[in-house]
């Protein structure tokens, strides 16, 4: 019982001497505050746009396909159930050379198919497999599979595109990484420089508890705990403004045509991503903070 009155004790130093820190801070408190707001809101933007363009691009990696156009007299629907096992293919399309032909011809405007294929002295086309593949990493790895099987004359696939998209994806990655970077180190310079003004403040007092015994941990651990409030409390007013600004993107999309209303269902987040989003902008946030209120009660902690 002693021991739970004590703890209350303490947890009440604490929180009276943090809130009082934070009263004493005034407006450096926003400044830090803000710092740590942008640097979570760009860095939880930079990284919700890099799941939502992962997802994106997977999705329109199961739309890619890898054209397979065979050697002739080899039948497509006997060549194609033997091509179903392959590693990353999602489905095969048998057409047949008729089948192709006769597309080819209704979209040339022509109406007179028998008169066409006699012209040309028969089809001339071959048997053609349709491969769709389930993420667009698998692409070149399945189509450089599918030239090698017998019976294959050619394989065409997107391939400009597909280096494009891993492109676009790695370097979005870059570049958030060296913007969370710097302006991680703003933020800690500014929680680091407000810390420290509110320390000088109350120098006297620490004196005072200096000299009747009080230990450097309980008289520096609030001044820790007002940099972890920075942090967390940036990390909420970033996420508000995530969940605000994804809402209004979503409702903008959805009044849109029906290809982008497409896209507006690729940029959704998976449930696990839109509960671990918040999580890493407050751990994020906390080390932040953490670090600041570091480094500035350290120079006073060792005099």
């Amino acid at each position: 019982m002693k021991s739970f009155f004590r703890f209350l004790n303490k947890s009440d130093y604490l929180l009276r001497e943090t809130l009082l820190g934070l009263k004493r801070g005034g407006w450096m408190n926003w400044a830090a505050i803000s710092t740590v707001t942008v640097l979570l809101f760009l860095f939880g933007i930079s990284l919700q746009s890099s799941w939502q363009l992962e997802a994106l691009l997977n999705q329109f990696g199961s739309q890619l396909e890898v054209s397979v156009y065979l050697e002739t007299g080899v039948q497509a629907d006997l060549l194609g159930p033997s091509l179903q096992d392959i590693v990353g293919v999602k489905s095969v399309i048998p057409t047949s050379k008729e089948e192709a032909w006769d597309s080819l011809v209704r979209d040339l405007g022509l109406s007179d198919i028998q008169g066409a294929t006699q012209q040309l002295n028969g089809n001339p086309l071959v048997d053609e497999l349709t491969v769709k593949v389930a993420s667009p990493e698998d692409v070149p790895r399945v189509a450089d599979y599918l030239k090698q099987v017998q019976g294959v004359d050619e394989v065409l696939y997107i391939n400009e595109a597909v280096n494009q998209i891993a492109q676009l994806n790695q370097g979005l990655n870059w570049v958030s990484i060296g913007m969370t970077t710097v302006l991680s180190m703003t933020a800690i310079a500014v929680i680091t420089t407000t810390i420290r003004l509110i320390v000088m403040a109350r120098r006297h007092e620490i004196e005072v508890m200096q000299l009747v015994g009080a230990t450097t941990t309980w008289i520096y651990l609030p001044f820790i705990l007002q940099g972890i409030t920075f942090g967390i409390v940036g990390a909420a007013i970033a996420w508000g403004l995530i969940l605000g600004l994804r809402e209004f993107v979503g409702q903008l999309l959805s009044q849109q045509a029906d290809f982008i209303r497409f896209l507006s269902t690729g940029l959704e987040l998976a449930p696990q991503q839109a509960l671990l989003l918040p999580l890493i902008l407050l751990v994020l946030g906390s080390s932040v903070g953490l670090m600041g209120s570091l480094l500035a009660v350290r120079r006073f902690a060792l005099h």
